[in-house]
C-alpha cells in the first residue's frame, strides 16, 4: 500500500517509518526542515499543518491509499495560552485531511488522547462513552475527531494516554532530568493512567494496516471507527516517578534518586484541570484485531536502559552547546 505520513519528524512519527516501511510505500511531510531520519528526498513532501491549502496540494499529489496523521499540538498547558494554535493543528487540519482523504478515496488513521473524557469515575473508559474535555488541549482534540466522522472518511481514530518515547521530551525524562537538582519531588498520586510507549502504538498502527491484506476499504468500511490503544495495567504519575527511580538503581546508572513525595490534585490550588481517570479500555482492539497491548511496567523496563542513554547524550548535547554559546 502506499503511505502518507503527516508529523514524521515527531516521537510517533519517527518509529511509524520504522513501522510501516514493510507495508509499502511510504511519503512523509512535516513542516519545511532537515528530512527526517531515513526518508529520501524522492519521498518527502514538506507541508504546514497551519496551511490547508499544503495539505490538499500535498494529498492531491501523493494519492496514497491511507494517511497518517501523526502531528498534533501536545503543549497541554501552552494550549490555554495558544487555543488558535491548538486548535489549527488539532481540529481543523484533521478535518482537511479527512475531506482530501474522501476526495482521492482513501483511508485515514488519526492519533487522539483520553483528554477527551472528563476523568470521573474509575472505570476504564469505552471507545463510546460520553466525552467531557477538561481544558484547550481535549476540546482541541475532541473538535478533530468530531471533524474527521463528520467528513464521512473511512477513519481509524487511535486514542491513547500518557505517550512517552526514547527520543524526545516525555515525563520519564522530565524526572531524570529534575534529579540532577532537586533532592525532593512532589507528584500527584491520584491520577490514574497507563504509560505507553510510541513503540508501541507505532507497532499497533502497523498490525492493524497489515490486517487490511491491500484492501485498505474494507478495512475501514469493515473495522474502522474509534480505538483506544494503551499499554495494558494502570499507575499513578507518583508510582510511575518511582519505578523510574526504582529502574536507575536497579541498573546502577549514575543518578541520584531523590525524595518522591505525593499530593492530590486538589492541593495543587490553579493548577491546569487534567482528568483524574486516564484508563482506556482496549477490549475492542483485541478482540476486533488480535492486538493484545503489553502491561506498561514490562514495555517500561524493557526500553529504560535506552531512554536513559538517550537523556545522558541530549544532556551532553545540551551541555556543550551552552558551553560553546559562552565562547
Amino acid at each position: 500500500m502506499k503511505i502518507l505520513l503527516f508529523g514524521a519528524r515527531g516521537r510517533l512519527g519517527q518509529e511509524l517509518l520504522r513501522t510501516l516501511a514493510p507495508l509499502g510505500e511510504t511519503i512523509a511531510s512535516a513542516r519545511e526542515g532537515d528530512l527526517p531520519a531515513g526518508v529520501s528526498p524522492a519521498n518527502w513532501r514538506p507541508a504546514d499543518l497551519c496551511a490547508p491549502e499544503e495539505i490538499r496540494a500535498v494529498v492531491a499529489a501523493a494519492r496514497p491509499d491511507v494517511i497518517v496523521n501523526a502531528a498534533a499540538y501536545t503543549a497541554v498547558e501552552a494550549a490555554e495560552r495558544e487555543p488558535q494554535l491548538a486548535r489549527a493543528v488539532n481540529a481543523i487540519a484533521p478535518g482537511v485531511l479527512a475531506d482530501a482523504a474522501v476526495e482521492i478515496g482513501a483511508g485515514l488513521v488519526h492519533y487522539s488522547t483520553d483528554y477527551v473524557f472528563d476523568g470521573r469515575g474509575d472505570r476504564p473508559w469505552r471507545e463510546e462513552d460520553p466525552v467531557g474535555p477538561l481544558n484547550e488541549y481535549g476540546r482541541s482534540k475532541l473538535a478533530g475527531e468530531q471533524a474527521i466522522r463528520h467528513s464521512g472518511a473511512g477513519h481509524l481514530i487511535l486514542r491513547t494516554s500518557w505517550l512517552y518515547a526514547v527520543a524526545g521530551q516525555s515525563f520519564a525524562k522530565k524526572m531524570l532530568e529534575l534529579a540532577t537538582h532537586e533532592r525532593e519531588i512532589t507528584m500527584v498520586s491520584d491520577q490514574i493512567g497507563a504509560p505507553t510507549s510510541v513503540r508501541f502504538l507505532a507497532e499497533a498502527t502497523a498490525q492493524l494496516l497489515a490486517q487490511s491484506a491491500g484492501d485498505t476499504s474494507a478495512l475501514f468500511a469493515s473495522r474502522g471507527g474509534t480505538l483506544h490503544v494503551a499499554c495494558a495495567g494502570e499507575t499513578s504519575w507518583f508510582a510511575f516517578a518511582e519505578e523510574i527511580f526504582l529502574q536507575v538503581k536497579q541498573l546502577g546508572l549514575p543518578l541520584a534518586s531523590p525524595l518522591l513525595r505525593s499530593v492530590r490534585s486538589d492541593d495543587r490550588p490553579g493548577a491546569l484541570p487534567r482528568p483524574l481517570n486516564s484508563r482506556l479500555d482496549t477490549t475492542r482492539l483485541r478482540d476486533r484485531f488480535g492486538v493484545a497491548p503489553p502491561f506498561w511496567d514490562v514495555e517500561f523496563r524493557a526500553l529504560f536502559p535506552s531512554l536513559f542513554a538517550r537523556y545522558e547524550l541530549e544532556m551532553r548535547e545540551a551541555n556543550n552547546s551552552a558551553q560553546a554559546s559562552l565562547r
